[in-house]
């Protein structure tokens, strides 16, 4: 069967072998310009009425789009790696794209056993959005003094799958860089805290699991975390140089509620502005696509049952001596939280 399976397969480095394929699927590296061009190449040669969809992770896929003469046939399908295991699909819709290129994305996403879940074009889309304030307090409280197995183990602890500084190391620190690099516009130019750690352990080569240092060491042929004493001193001076280094200990309550209330207020902004059409679609994302645990429901129900006024507390008390606009509170998330109301319960009103 898998020798079946793979001669179906056929190989090519000819744009006009796509002629008459129905959907095409583009997934090189995060580089615009690369990716316009490919998409340029396939509106010449594909037939009218094909899919032309790019698997980006954070590019604007309305730029993409206006690269091609039929810009209502393209679509973002994000799938998420390992991609034979992962069962996340974010099918992302341009200002552009066509009801029937969305509802057969769907299709596709069902026939390939996919959990496909709608977003509209945003940095990141919702997982990855929602990923970026969450990892920043991670790397910030790694440089205000907590050691990267202190945040990976309260996260751990609180139910995530792994913690984000060991998935750095697992996915290569390097990627992150380069996606920062390619989006300029998405790095605050007055704060040289952030993502700071991960480019101190990128110049110095620690690439995480792929050169045996990173956040962690590693053995040869292991993937067992130890202790990297170079990494901890160094991102440690790091801490002082810039002023946020503390003298007490950070506790595991701190790291939990500093992650992930920034990440619940992320999701919130994505509500608000209509980048996730529903609380529940941002919960099927993380529950299936982030390793958040699922005993908690997702990141939206989780805030609903710990009440979205603990939320609210907790971003306002951290953003006390912090750049307040890394925990200012959404619109939408301070008015359910001052009316005593959930997420759940917004996501109903919208249905009238």
């Amino acid at each position: 069967d898998v020798e079946k399976r793979m001669g179906l397969i056929r190989r090519t480095t000819r744009y006009e072998d796509f002629a008459d394929v129905d959907v095409a699927i583009e997934a090189v590296f995060e580089d615009m310009q690369l990716k316009k061009k490919i998409f340029t190449e396939l509106d010449r040669v594909m037939k009218p009425g094909a899919i032309l969809a790019t698997n980006t992770s954070t590019l604007d896929i309305n730029e993409i789009g206006r690269a091609t003469k039929r810009p209502a046939d393209v679509v973002g399908l994000h799938f998420f790696s390992p991609a034979n295991v992962m069962r996340l699909l974010e099918i992302v819709r341009t200002d552009a794209t066509a009801n029937d290129v969305i509802a057969t994305a769907f299709a596709l996403a069902k026939k390939l056993r996919k959990i496909g879940v709608l977003s509209k074009v945003s940095y990141g889309f919702i997982g990855n959005r929602m990923m970026d304030p969450y990892a920043r307090e991670a790397e910030r409280l790694v440089l205000e003094g907590a050691e990267p197995a202190e945040v990976d183990g309260a996260l751990e602890e609180f139910g995530m799958a792994m913690g984000i500084l060991a998935v750095f190391d697992m996915a290569g620190v390097d990627v992150g860089v380069k996606v920062r690099r390619a989006n300029p516009d998405q790095v605050p130019k007055d704060d040289p805290t952030f993502y700071r750690s991960s480019q101190v352990l990128f110049d110095q080569g620690w690439l995480g699991q792929k050169n045996g240092k990173g956040y962690y060491r590693y053995e040869a042929g292991s993937r067992e975390r130890l202790r990297h004493e170079e990494a901890i001193k160094l991102l440690a001076e790091e801490g002082r140089k810039l002023g946020i280094a503390r003298e007490e200990p950070i506790s595991r309550q701190e790291i939990v509620e500093r992650c992930i209330f920034a990440m619940i207020n992320e999701g919130a902004k994505l509500l608000e502005e209509g980048v996730a059409l529903r609380p529940g679609d941002i919960d099927v994302v993380y529950t299936s696509g982030y390793g958040f645990p699922r005993r908690r429901g997702g990141p939206m129900f989780y805030a609903d049952q710990i009440g979205l006024d603990t939320v609210l507390a907790g971003l306002e008390k951290y953003a006390k001596g912090r750049l307040p606009r890394d925990f200012e509170p959404s619109k939408l998330l301070r008015e359910l939280a001052e009316k005593g109301s959930t997420f759940a319960a917004w996501a109903e009103q919208q249905k009238g």
